[in-house]
């Protein structure tokens, strides 16, 4: 597995140094257990992390499928690599990347976001996305005002959660993408997409029921402000892609001109959690 830190490619701007002194300040002032291995953060919060563990959050630089991104174990040509599952059911998105492997620290993160509240960390694990739409942005031209839409909870979902984690890590990426040169104009989007079905939960079901159980569930409410546009679907995490596939869809249908889908994990059982975090 080919790994790498997000501190292998800082991304400092202005806003993003402010942030971090107005956290360090306050982790000085109002000590608190990081979320993931309960010592005490002594430095800047990231999202209630501390240093150690947002280091350990792993980026995926390994091969991976052209289309969908899935991490491969062998040694592939990236560029024209399509993975069985994208040349038997192919996908509605463009393309897809993910941060890293639904594992280890990352899969920790994730779960104390979805499961525990930790509102904060989804927006701080947001800016990770940056590097995965860099990876996508070299193959793309990418209209500058394109839409970044995350992908919708059901309302009664919403309501049991309190938040659409898919929301907060859209709202950390657009944040982190404002601070660089060329998206000024690029916009987040929550409401032109919504969900109208309740489905199941999607884990445990096979691929075919995936894509039965999502199929429809989606709906453009506002086709004008899609028509014609370059969309960046963005959630938490992907295992088959049926949810995304199914959401894009719908916004092709709306007359989307391109949608292309980032999430912070990749689910595969190529690289299972060999030792998972107790949430």
């Amino acid at each position: 597995m080919t790994l790498a830190s997000p501190e292998s490619r800082p991304l400092f701007t202005q806003a993003t140094l402010c942030r971090q002194l107005l956290e360090s300040t306050l982790a000085v002032l109002f000590p608190s257990p990081c979320v993931l291995c309960q010592r005490e953060l002594t430095g800047s919060l990231l999202g209630g992390l501390c240093g150690g563990c947002w280091s350990g959050l792993e980026r995926w630089s390994g091969h991976l499928c052209s289309r969908c991104g899935l991490p491969v174990a062998g040694n592939v040509d990236p560029q024209i690599f399509v993975c069985a599952d994208c040349r038997l059911h192919e996908p509605h998105f463009d393309s897809a990347r993910s941060y890293g492997v639904y594992a280890g620290k990352l899969r920790a993160a994730v779960l104390q976001l979805k499961f525990h509240g930790r509102e904060h960390l989804g927006v701080r694990l947001g800016s990770l996305l940056l590097q995965s739409w860099r990876a996508l942005e070299a193959d793309y031209a990418f209209r500058e005002a394109c839409l970044i839409i995350p992908v919708p909870l059901h309302p009664s979902r919403e309501r049991e959660r309190g938040f659409n984690q898919a929301e907060l890590v859209a709202r950390g990426f657009i944040r982190t993408m404002r601070g660089h040169a060329g998206v000024s104009k690029i916009k987040l989007d929550a409401r032109s997409v919504v969900r109208r079905l309740s489905t199941v939960p999607q884990s445990g079901l096979s691929l075919q029921r995936r894509s039965e159980n999502v199929r429809r569930a989606f709906e453009v409410t506002s086709p004008r402000r899609v028509q014609g546009r370059d969309v960046i679907l963005v959630d938490d995490v992907m295992t088959t892609g049926a949810t995304a596939s199914a959401c894009a869809a719908a916004l092709r249908g709306a007359g989307a001109r391109r949608v292309v889908v980032l999430t912070l994990a990749r689910a595969t059982p190529q690289f299972p959690d060999v030792a998972p975090f107790i949430v």
